[in-house]
């Protein structure tokens, strides 16, 4: 099958940001001799193992398996013993522009709006009247790669009592009406949007260019005032072990895996997606290689850009403090790691036990 690193070596793109740049050349590159050589050796038999060097780039979708199992692991021990809720907060379609534009701040502004959001309405005795803790996930692409950003959510069903002294439960169902959240949500962000324009704060090209008038921003903030925007609140996790199976496979996705390329002729590129207005009914798009690369390229992040982001009880601060108070509320006990969904083996031997090949090796192993 082919792979988008096949794609990206026959179709060289120019004109790209120094972010697109790397991420280009480092995925044409992953896994060949252009990045080095590691060794191993087995430590039952003795046999070495040459392997080629992954790139490691986030945007590669070869080399996010092993970031993701150490992630997800180390996030065992914040989960507590309640059902957890997944949101997702969706940006309107006429700030694309403007946030492709000026992606470090704005993103940062969609995963703020979208955390505080939901803690500060936490807060309110009306909805549940206690602190939560909320993960944000950016993501920029549809299923078609379109530029699409929005946040995805994961909630806690559940939060530390404004005393500090219970741990207050929700009800099986997201304790806070969709229609609210979405209305303070767009008033968070565009109270913020404003903030950072009258600081000088955003940058403003091509058909943006009459935005940088006062005037022009104004209306369009007007106009998003009066729009509904999209916050979707999906069904509930079973369990915390769910949850680690979701964070497993959406913290460290990329726009496209190779699994979802289907056919490339040298020209173009055929790809599955799924279509959410007709029912998330499977379909094939075609399209010539460069546009792929493209729209694939419209999702690289800026570099150091955390795409990750914890809120509430869950922020850092937090940790020791508020949410090791909620989970001996709880009674929490430590979840086991994700066992790895993939295990390298000995072609000799069959075993999984390497080491470096300079790395010192007990006697009996030449």
């Amino acid at each position: 099958m082919p792979e988008l690193q096949d794609i990206f070596n026959q179709h060289p793109m120019q004109y790209l940001s120094p972010s697109q740049a790397k991420a280009f050349h480092m995925i044409r590159h992953c896994r060949t001799s252009s990045l080095g050589t590691h060794s191993q050796v087995c430590t039952e038999c003795g046999s070495i193992d040459i392997s080629y060097n992954s790139c490691r780039n986030r945007h590669c979708p070869k080399c996010q398996q092993a970031v993701q199992e150490q992630w997800v692991n180390a996030q065992m021990s914040k989960l507590l013993p309640v059902g957890y809720f997944h949101l997702v907060f969706t940006l309107p379609q006429e700030l694309n522009t403007l946030v492709f534009q000026n992606q470090h701040t704005l993103y940062a502004l969609l995963l703020k709006a979208a955390g505080h959001t939901l803690v500060e309405l936490a807060k309110d005795p009306k909805f549940l009247g206690a602190t939560i803790g909320v993960t944000t996930v950016l993501h920029t692409w549809g299923q078609n790669l379109s530029f699409h950003p929005h946040a995805h959510c994961i909630v806690p069903g559940g939060g530390l009592s404004t005393d500090g002294l219970r741990f207050v439960h929700s009800s099986k169902k997201f304790f806070i009406p969709v229609k609210v959240i979405s209305r303070k949500f767009r008033g968070k962000f565009l109270h913020l949007l404003k903030e950072i324009y009258d600081q000088g704060e955003l940058a403003f090209f091509n058909e943006a260019t009459s935005l940088s008038i006062k005037s022009n921003f104004l209306n369009l903030v007007n106009h998003l005032y009066t729009k509904e925007w999209v916050v979707f609140c999906k069904k509930p996790f079973k369990s915390p072990a769910h949850v680690v199976n979701y964070l497993g496979r959406y913290t460290h996705r990329v726009a496209i895996s190779n699994s979802r390329i289907k056919s490339f002729d040298g020209k173009t590129v055929t790809f599955a997606w799924k279509d959410y207005k007709e029912g998330n009914q499977s379909k094939l798009m075609t399209l010539n290689a460069s546009e792929f690369t493209r729209r694939f390229l419209l999702h690289v992040l800026p570099d150091r850009f955390v795409k990750i982001r914890h809120y509430g009880i869950l922020c850092s601060r937090n940790i020791g403090t508020k949410l090791l108070k909620c989970r001996k509320l709880t009674g929490s006990k430590p979840l086991e790691p994700a066992p790895p969904r993939y295990t390298k083996t000995c072609s000799e031997c069959g075993c999984s036990h390497f080491v470096p090949y300079f790395a010192h090796f007990s006697p009996g192993i030449p």
